[in-house]
């Protein structure tokens, strides 16, 4: 096999290769065999075809199959002695095949770029702030103490007011004409502002208990029953009566019903759950901060099918979490394309990203040794609660301890960024 390799641009590579003839009749014979032991013809016995009738019946059938398979290995193989980091799918292009004669073709990929960070020192970053203080808690608990809330009737009053629940009866038109859903009885709606479809409806505000009033709600655009969508329709509705939440006393009891002994120990937990969670976001941001900083220094051509694949695994993480909370994406009637469309961005700047900081790795001689492992492997089992010994069994493989590896590599290149960073 003859194979002669071309750089089109940084980000792809032509390959002309040239596959021996005997490669050729070998995977022709082998072809028209298998399918002899296949096909069923009048007069002839299973695997006793000849060639010379199963060419006049299958002859296209059969040597597209086998420039199929031609083509795929000669791929792997010219990629394999000459190095080529091919990172998309091949695009070929080819003559006829003709049994006894080479046949000739070509590849071409998108490869990883070979990339030099130039410039990482001095990038302009902010220090994030991940402090959680007593006010963030005391609203956290707040929330916590909603969630389990209760509905009673409101005593000694008969005006509705703002933060009230109301139960109500509603008619509505649009055009004089009813729609579907038009119409409810004893619906819980919140005297709050807001829109009409989500639950809150301000105009029940000043009414009293057994009182009518109609007025015009205009229907969002996007609302999902298409014949009132971006309309508006005429709602009359009847206070039938006032609600107002009631929540847990703050104390022990309360407290208990969270997982914690105490006032004080639930404090304790929601204050730490909430620092965990301010770490993991500013984390984030300022990751991405810094990567768009290091990108803008630094700017390369970036092959489209590896972006693809940045985008493939965030939708991948999306999804997962999805469903680890208990939601199946499929009841969400997600528009895929606008959700791929929408994670592209942040996905190129990681996968951009991400490059940069492999290539700062190579240029300033980071390493991952066991020592770096076994911190991590701690580090892991901290943040997951899961024993370092169990950690540890998980990257067993050579495959995923060469992953972990690049991600400590990948770390200790971006601990060396903000190094140098200029702080603000």
């Amino acid at each position: 096999m003859k194979v002669q390799v071309e750089s089109v641009s940084s980000i792809e590579k032509r390959l002309s290769i040239e596959v021996d003839a005997q490669v050729v009749n070998r995977e022709l014979t082998q072809a028209y065999a298998t399918l002899a032991q296949q096909v069923k013809i009048p007069g002839f016995r299973p695997g006793r075809v000849p060639r010379r009738i199963l060419e006049q019946k299958y002859k296209n059938e059969v040597e597209a199959d086998v420039v199929r398979r031609v083509q795929a290995q000669a791929t792997v193989d010219a990629i394999k002695a000459n190095d080529v980091k091919a990172v998309g799918e091949p695009h070929y292009a080819g003559g006829k095949l003709v049994p006894n004669a080479t046949y000739a073709f070509t590849a071409r990929f998108e490869v990883k770029p070979e990339l030099t960070v130039k410039e990482f020192k001095g990038l302009s970053l902010k220090k994030q702030d991940a402090t959680i203080d007593d006010a963030k808690v005391t609203e956290q608990i707040d929330r916590l103490r909603e969630s389990r809330s209760t509905l009673e009737t409101v005593a000694g009053r008969d005006v509705a007011k703002l933060g009230d629940m109301a139960v109500i009866d509603f008619d509505a038109t649009k055009g004089g004409e009813a729609f579907p859903g038009n119409t409810g009885r004893n619906v819980t709606v919140e005297v709050a502002a807001g829109e009409l479809v989500e639950g809150n409806l301000p105009q029940l505000d000043g009414m009293k208990v057994g009182e009518q009033k109609t007025f015009d709600y205009a229907f969002p655009a996007d609302y999902r029953v298409a014949e009132v969508k971006g309309q508006t329709a005429s709602f009359t509705a009847t206070l039938k009566e006032l609600k107002e939440r009631k929540l847990p006393e703050l104390n022990d009891e309360f407290a208990k019903s969270q997982g914690s002994d105490t006032v004080d120990s639930l404090k304790a937990k929601v204050k730490s759950d909430l620092e965990r969670g301010a770490k993991n976001r500013v984390e984030t941001e300022a990751r991405e901060e810094l990567l768009k900083a290091l990108i803008e220094k630094n700017p390369f051509e970036c092959p489209a099918s590896m972006i693809d694949r940045g985008v493939d695994f965030m939708l991948d993480g999306a999804l997962q979490s999805l469903m680890r909370s208990g939601v199946d994406p499929r009841m969400l009637n997600l528009d895929w394309g606008k959700l791929r469309s929408e994670m592209r961005p942040r996905a190129e700047v990681e996968v951009r990203g991400s490059m940069l900081l492999e290539a700062l790795g190579t240029t300033e001689n980071l390493t991952a040794g066991d020592a770096d492992l076994e911190a991590k492997y701690e580090e892991i089992s901290k943040e997951t609660g899961m024993p370092a010994a169990q950690v540890k069994a998980r990257y067993v493989a050579p495959e995923a301890q060469d992953s972990l590896k690049t991600r400590i590599i990948e770390e200790k290149a971006m601990a060396l960024v903000r190094q140098h960073a200029t702080w603000s």
